[in-house]
């Protein structure tokens, strides 16, 4: 019995995981960590780490989708990506410190308002409009923009995600689709280095099976929800986007709130 409560709370928390990944390039670990706290009475640091290996291969198999469909932005991907590194590594460093109560839930409130935002104020942003932005004027964003995701990312146990679809949409300019998949190109690094940071500061080994069932479902519905996206028109990708954030984000705080 106790083996098929794991395996259904792991395919539920892939579920929304994979989807959210894959479609909208929502970390991983804003689904799995509460779900792995609250079902199956885990610690919160071993539950990021394992929700943080599982975006991993998921936000792999999404830039690689979003890349065969021409909907990513490497060049200025990398610039980002170098700042979130780092500074994942020392958020990861402090969360250590904190209690479980104090993780898990931290971006939930954002995921909400990111996705009411989709819905009310879409993303209409063209790639001619987003090729007329100042090269060194989006240099600096991305280093300033990716510091900040770099610690959230590693202090909550995010992939940094719902931020960096926030700051590409609005702060960088940049169109929905490409900004996800950039994002989803950004995560598959950050996530790694999150994960390792985190088994190695718990110095645990974290649950094998419960690792390897939340990587594999995630995986799996990343493809499917990545696929789609990129099929879907502007328009309705801002919708589902939105609806998707929303509904992720009230199951969370559904899961938090039987803690």
């Amino acid at each position: 019995m106790e083996l098929l409560i794991t395996i259904i709370v792991c395919l539920i928390a892939g579920l929304g995981a994979g989807l959210g990944t894959g479609f909208a390039g929502l970390s991983a670990a804003a689904v799995i960590t509460p779900m792995l706290v609250t079902f199956l009475d885990m610690p919160a640091y071993s539950a990021v780490g394992i929700a943080l290996a599982s975006d991993v291969l998921a936000s792999a198999v999404s830039a690689y989708t979003y890349h065969k469909n021409k909907n990513i932005d490497i060049k200025n991907g990398i610039v980002m990506m170098l700042s979130v590194l780092v500074f994942t590594m020392v958020g990861s460093w402090v969360a250590s410190f904190l209690p479980n109560e104090a993780m898990g839930g931290a971006s939930v409130f954002m995921t909400m308002m990111l996705g009411v935002k989709f819905i009310i104020k879409p993303v209409n942003t063209t790639k001619e409009a987003m090729a007329a932005v100042s090269p060194k004027k989006r240099f600096i964003q991305s280093i300033l923009c990716g510091t900040m995701i770099g610690f959230i990312c590693g202090f909550v146990g995010a992939g940094g995600g719902m931020m960096m679809l926030m700051m590409l949409t609005v702060v960088l300019g940049y169109e929905l689709k490409t900004a996800v998949g950039t994002s989803v190109f950004i995560m598959t690094f950050t996530a790694l280095t999150g994960s390792i940071s985190h088994f190695i500061i718990d110095q645990e080994m974290p649950d094998l099976l419960v690792l390897f069932l939340c990587i594999i479902f995630t995986l799996i519905f990343a493809r499917l929800g990545a696929r789609f996206a990129n099929k879907a028109s502007t328009k309705t990708l801002n919708r589902a986007t939105g609806i998707i954030l929303v509904l992720l984000g009230i199951i969370v705080l559904g899961v938090g709130s039987l803690t």
